[in-house]
């Protein structure tokens, strides 16, 4: 099993998002050396409660800072963005670390309409906010634009992505539907499903992923995953995450709050994610061992061959605990640190 961490920089209550992203650097460090497979950051806007905005920044920080592990966007929202930058940029980063650049686009918008606005490059009214209906023209035009390979007589047939001759970084498409997996099996990309997102689905996508790519299509499964050495330590850390998912169901958007501010909030037995009936959870939580058979049974169902894991946890030293100790229940292979 391929182990990878999806981190969407947590900004705790009381915490500055200059320590937030200082953190997911350090998170990255750690994981380099514990044998994960890949590194993603993800790309949320004017929110309090996550610290990146600008991932390409965070994969040029992570991968000066690691020697081994995959680094990547989870990912560039590319509805606000010229391909041609994103592919500049991309390209750029993969002759720095050749070999290591992974380029996650995600259709999302990241952010509510007026910041989706703010975004654009070119604007018309102020009704004018993009609705996402571009990203498939855009998807495509950036593989071109990667690949070379736009046919004569096309603009862009001459335009030239520098720099040159560097590698084409891997290209994958992020989801949480299943027509995204229908797209990328398409445009023969690798798929991540964001079942932490929209749980609802996932054995579906992933069978419908495996029929349109006669089963040679890569596929990852992206989970959130708290663990803990005791199963009531678990409960406390995985606390912060029911409470935060709670005031986002009342479009609350505060920094993340402590466990103990967690559990206040949810002593009056409000929690959406209590409620929940689906297949599988959306999040996991426990022991080493618990966690474990719970992944498994997951992966078992949808045959994802690689996990990606993300976890919205308030101290910083218990959410490195919990990926150290997903790291040995997987019996990951420590590297030595470079």
């Amino acid at each position: 099993m391929k182990l990878s961490i999806l981190d969407q920089s947590p900004i705790g209550t009381g915490q500055s998002p200059a320590q937030a992203l200082r953190n997911t650097v350090e998170l990255a460090e750690l994981a380099d050396q514990l044998g994960y497979t890949r590194y993603w950051v993800a790309e949320h806007h004017a929110m309090h409660s996550h610290g990146g905005s600008a991932p390409e920044v965070l994969v040029a920080a992570i991968a000066a800072r690691t020697g081994r592990i995959r680094v990547g966007s989870g990912g560039v929202l590319l509805s606000h963005y010229s391909p041609f930058k994103v592919a500049e940029v991309f390209r750029t980063l993969e002759a720095l670390y050749p070999g290591r650049i992974d380029l996650g686009i995600g259709r999302s918008a990241g952010s509510s309409p007026i910041e989706s606005y703010a975004l654009r490059g070119t604007r018309g009214t102020a009704q004018a906010v993009s609705s996402g209906d571009d990203f498939d023209d855009k998807l495509v035009e950036l593989l071109a634009f990667l690949d070379g390979s736009f046919p004569a007589g096309h603009p862009f047939h001459d335009v030239v992505v520098t720099p040159t001759g560097a590698g084409r970084p891997d290209v994958w498409l992020l989801g949480s539907s299943p027509r995204s997996g229908a797209v990328a099996a398409q445009l023969g990309l690798p798929y991540a499903y964001a079942h932490f997102i929209n749980p609802a689905p996932t054995r579906a996508v992933f069978a419908d992923h495996r029929a349109r790519t006669g089963g040679t299509g890569t596929a990852i499964l992206g989970i959130g995953v708290y663990c803990a050495d005791t199963e009531a330590e678990a409960e406390r850390v995985y606390a912060t995450q029911r409470a935060f998912r709670r005031r986002l169901t009342r479009n609350d958007v505060r920094p993340v709050p402590s466990p103990e501010q967690s559990l206040l909030e949810l002593a009056d037995g409000d929690d959406p994610l209590g409620a929940e009936r689906f297949e599988f959870p959306r999040y996991v939580y426990g022991t080493p061992s618990r966690v474990r058979d719970q992944i498994l049974a997951i992966t078992e169902a949808t045959g994802a061959e690689e996990v990606i894991a993300l976890a919205t946890i308030y101290d910083h030293a218990d959410r490195l605990r919990s990926y150290e100790l997903l790291a040995q229940a997987f019996a990951l292979q420590p590297v030595a640190a470079v």
